[in-house]
């Protein structure tokens, strides 16, 4: 078993081309996860605004994510907007886009959550003791929001790389799609290859995610208790 599993991803460049791909994904969820994490809090403030049409508008955007499965949303941006209004978008940047709109709802509904946990008594002391409100965001909102904040994005990123795997529907060529080049390549000489790269590409998605969940686990409880 072992050696079937090492004859493969030896031959030619095998692992070299699994190890691209997975960077691929991972560039992909970087970029997607960082533009989300700061339109996600734009956004989560813009949800903690008292108006009602606010509220209806975030609510709508929120909910229509939520609903709509990220792969229907890379299918419109990627085949759909070519083919309305004769636009070309590469499939990095459809999945980015589509990621990064997903993300941004995910994050943004995170920080009004964040904002709305924090008991209304500590603004009323702050508030009392005569802090004005640049200084009850610096010392009491803002550090209060980035402990319960970090440890979510963390799990957020994870999500994004996890999900980042529908790519390879659109035609990018990450780590899922190499594995089935591998696998199509060598189909009558690994006649059982399938399992052995799939069984590759998992242990690369948990070596990937696995230290990310544990951070974040460690940071909830270690800020949770401050």
């Amino acid at each position: 078993m072992l050696d079937t599993v090492i004859s493969l991803l030896s031959k030619g460049t095998n692992f070299e081309r699994l190890l691209l791909g997975l960077w691929i994904t991972i560039k992909l969820s970087i970029i997607s996860s960082l533009l989300s994490i700061f339109l996600g809090i734009l956004f989560g403030l813009f949800m903690t605004i008292k108006n009602r049409f606010t509220k209806i508008i975030s609510q709508l955007y929120l909910q229509t994510i939520r609903i709509m499965p990220p792969l229907v949303l890379l299918f419109i941006a990627y085949f759909g907007v070519t083919r309305i209004y004769g636009i070309h978008i590469s499939p990095e940047t459809s999945a980015i886009i589509v990621f990064t709109i997903w993300g941004t709802a995910e994050m943004g509904d995170l920080v009004r959550g964040a904002i709305e946990s924090i008991p209304k008594g500590q603004i009323e002391s702050a508030v009392a003791l005569g802090f004005n409100k640049i200084q009850i965001n610096i010392y009491i909102i803002i550090p209060q929001i980035i402990r319960r904040l970090i440890p979510l994005s963390v799990n957020l990123v994870t999500r994004m790389i996890k999900t980042t795997s529908l790519v390879v529907l659109i035609g990018i060529v990450e780590v899922l799609k190499v594995g089935q080049q591998i696998i199509d390549t060598n189909r009558f000489e690994y006649s059982n290859g399938a399992i052995w790269i799939y069984g590759v590409i998992f242990l690369l998605y948990f070596l990937t995610c696995w230290p990310l969940s544990i951070l974040a686990k460690y940071l909830e409880k270690k800020w949770s208790k401050i």
